[in-house]
């Protein structure tokens, strides 16, 4: 029998796309039926010849099948328990693997390149120029292996309307073979200067469609130093206003740090009065990884210390009738005025809770934290004790693509 290697981190660029397949998973609980159906992978020596649209049977080591040879189906490592009946993976003749699509996670996101136009002082995936055009292709193949029944899927980069007319492709795809799915795009909207651009996306007339941007200042030269690209700020403002022209739903996204936490009244008041029309407005935390590591020392502020700036925000938005949400922070550090606008909005994969949250009351709400937030987290994490107060009007009952 043949073991599926763990080596879930292989570089994309090493990953050559002729070598390259989609499957989807089934664990050894439904081996028997899978084999009695023929739906098995019962992986040949010729790589060329798996039928497509096959299986993966992964077997896991204390499984009665796992010393039948010949069942033809993969044993899976022990790091790789985590996958279940209906994920989907990519897997190379040699056995590594990169997992594309969980059916039981909350949000799936699929980096469709990562070549970027912008160098953001935070961006939590370092952009690359290199050609990585196999990756739509790839995306493309894996889609129809989803379950339909999938609530929302992220489009992420790098910058995904360097793609063009691919990003399209990708968009209908998903239409086509999750029409019931939410599709959600992170994008830094400047691209879509171009109304040609917007429009074309507005034409696909897909039912569940958001692209979160983001705005980090009202003040155009604090947002071109925090993406590193002068005139960001008037090509993501004209690409709001042109997606919002063809009926495209905008979700200004804001990170919170040192560099952005001073203005947020401000640019609250700027959205309120320009941008009202926009879908929502998510004011974020950091994430501790990227570039956020080497500019630590510059974007790193406790949000205790900025409370008053984001309770400002949110109230200016909230009073002029522009939905917002706060993503990325715990509980215990909020304002209890704005805790109900708090999102649980970190992907189950990599959102975790500190030892300081045990006891907690409040932790079932709690967005908690990303994985990579053991590098640095607020001093003032403390156990809650909940108060009906405090929580009056509930957690907004959402969660978000992050």
């Amino acid at each position: 029998m043949l073991t599926l290697s763990a080596k879930q981190n292989i570089p994309l660029g090493l990953m050559r796309p002729e070598r390259v397949r989609s499957f989807r998973v089934t664990t050894d609980a439904e081996l028997p039926a899978v084999l009695r159906e023929n739906a098995a992978l019962l992986l040949p020596v010729d790589w060329a010849s798996i039928p497509k649209g096959f299986g993966v049977v992964l077997v896991r080591p204390d499984s009665p099948f796992a010393s039948d040879h010949q069942c033809g189906a993969l044993l899976i490592d022990p790091s790789l328990l985590y996958l279940g009946d209906g994920d989907v993976i990519r897997l190379t003749p040699d056995l590594h693997i990169r997992v594309v699509y969980r059916r039981n996670a909350s949000t799936n996101s699929l980096l469709v390149t990562e070549r970027c136009n912008s160098l953001c002082l935070m961006c939590s995936q370092p952009p690359r120029d290199v050609d990585d055009s196999h990756l739509v292709d790839e995306l493309l193949d894996a889609i129809p292996l989803f379950d339909p029944g999938t609530r929302e899927v992220g489009i992420t980069g790098g910058e995904p309307t360097l793609l063009g007319a691919r990003l399209f492709d990708l968009v209908r795809s998903l239409k086509s073979n999750l029409p019931h799915t939410g599709v959600h795009i992170l994008s830094n909207g400047r691209n879509f200067k171009q109304l040609s651009l917007a429009q074309a996306l507005a034409a696909l007339h897909h039912p569940d469609l958001m692209i979160g941007i983001p705005l980090y200042s009202d003040i155009a030269s604090l947002h071109d130093y925090v993406v590193q690209a002068d005139g960001a700020f008037d090509e993501t403002v004209r690409g709001i206003l042109n997606l919002k022209r063809c009926g495209v739903r905008v979700e200004v996204r804001v990170v919170v740090h040192a560099a952005t936490y001073a203005r947020l009244p401000a640019l609250a008041r700027f959205i309120a009065r320009n941008l009202q029309f926009v879908d929502q407005v998510a004011l974020m935390g950091l994430e501790m990884t990227g570039f956020t590591k080497a500019n630590l020392s510059e974007l790193w502020i406790d949000p205790v210390d900025y409370q008053a700036e984001l309770a400002d925000a949110v109230h200016t938005l909230h009073a002029a009738r522009v939905k917002a949400l706060i993503y990325n922070h715990q509980l215990c550090l909020l304002d209890p005025e704005i805790r109900r606008f708090a999102v649980r909005s970190i992907s189950d994969w990599k959102n975790e809770y500190m030892p300081e949250c045990d006891g907690c009351d409040l932790r079932q709400e709690c967005g908690g934290f990303f994985s990579s937030a053991k590098l640095k987290y607020s001093a003032h994490i403390k156990p809650q004790r909940r108060r009906d107060d405090a929580l009056a009007g509930g957690l907004a009952s959402i969660e978000s693509f992050t």
